[in-house]
């Protein structure tokens, strides 16, 4: 395959971004050879096309257990970063923001950290003032396992599941926040109060 000039040109300044991106936090620069950056595209199963429940277990940030069973009952987000992946800095704000709008809607948010130590990922999360809890998975490995057949191969990957544990759409790369909602909303979480009162988070932050 031959590249023209222009795409060469913009393949190059594209992977020299990605290798020179810091945010300035002291945190890992990209790791620009080492993930695959998504091209935001958006795949939704129907009910009756979804498979079974995903089930994993993991420690979070902070050293607690967390099993995706406890879940159960609610739509759960499920993101996977890690601190030198430029587009998780990017969309980690709208993250948050969403996770804030949602709660108390029987919602969950719940990071899957593919790569970082317990130290980096909460450095991570410190900056960026998040609160929902994220599971540590680069030793075991177990959380990428139960969600291979989903292919979230790409960094972010953001999967949401419906209330009994299937997914039900899932986003490769970064997620908007108008998409977000939407997948949040199709999934069946509970519709937004209507006297105008915003529900606090009530996710152990991690």
């Amino acid at each position: 395959m031959t590249l023209s000039r222009r795409a060469f040109g913009m393949a190059a300044l594209s992977t020299l971004g990605l290798a020179a991106c810091s945010g300035g936090d002291g945190l890992p620069k990209s790791e620009g050879s080492n993930f695959i950056e998504g091209d935001g595209s958006y795949v939704q199963w129907k009910a009756d096309e979804r498979k079974e429940p995903v089930e994993f277990s993991g420690t979070t940030v902070d050293g607690d257990t967390v099993d995706l069973a406890d879940y159960r009952g609610k739509v759960v987000v499920l993101n996977t970063w890690f601190a030198g992946c430029a587009p998780c800095r990017s969309e980690a704000p709208d993250l948050e923001a969403v996770w804030q709008q949602y709660s108390g809607r029987d919602v969950q948010f719940l990071g899957i950290n593919t790569y970082d130590t317990a130290d980096v990922a909460a450095s991570f999360q410190r900056s960026h003032s998040i609160t929902f809890p994220s599971i540590l998975d680069a030793k075991s490995g177990a959380a990428m396992l139960a969600l291979r057949t989903y292919s979230p191969q790409a960094t972010p990957t953001t999967l949401v599941l419906d209330p009994e544990g299937r997914v039900a759409s899932r986003v490769s790369g970064i997620v908007s926040t108008s998409t977000l909602t939407g997948m949040l909303d199709d999934a069946g979480a509970t519709p937004a109060p209507t006297d105008g009162t915003t529900p606090t988070a009530t996710g152990a932050p991690a």
